[in-house]
């Protein structure tokens, strides 16, 4: 029986409107820090639906963290997190309901009405 293969970064995408937005926000940031700060995307329990997900700008790479360029910016992903973001694409949402990242996950069975929260069977 073989094992299915471990999640990289190429089963996780980062939509041209993300990466954007993300340099954006980064260009914002005070300048002066030796490694400029990535996206961490994290999938965290709890939530309305069982799961949600997590958006915070990290200065550090952990050893395990997997990468995904981002245009000229990084999004990182730990590797639990990246088991339930596989084949999932970030992308960046500006609509009248707000403007904010969103993750179009085809692994979520169900998901909350703002879009922060999702279950999986």
């Amino acid at each position: 029986m073989s094992m299915p293969p471990s999640p990289t970064a190429e089963s996780f995408r980062v939509s041209d409107s993300a990466a954007r937005r993300l340099r954006e926000i980064l260009d914002e940031q005070p300048t002066g820090a030796d490694d400029e700060p990535a996206l961490r995307v994290s999938v965290l329990a709890g939530g309305c639906n069982g799961f949600q997900y997590k958006f915070a700008l990290d200065p550090a790479t952990m050893p395990d963290d997997i990468v995904i360029t981002a245009g000229d910016a990084r999004v990182l992903v730990d590797p639990a997190s990246m088991d339930l973001l596989a084949g999932a694409e970030l992308d960046f949402n500006d609509s009248l309901m707000g403007a904010h990242f969103t993750v179009r996950n085809p692994n979520a069975a169900s998901s909350c009405g703002c879009g922060t929260s999702f279950s999986v069977e």
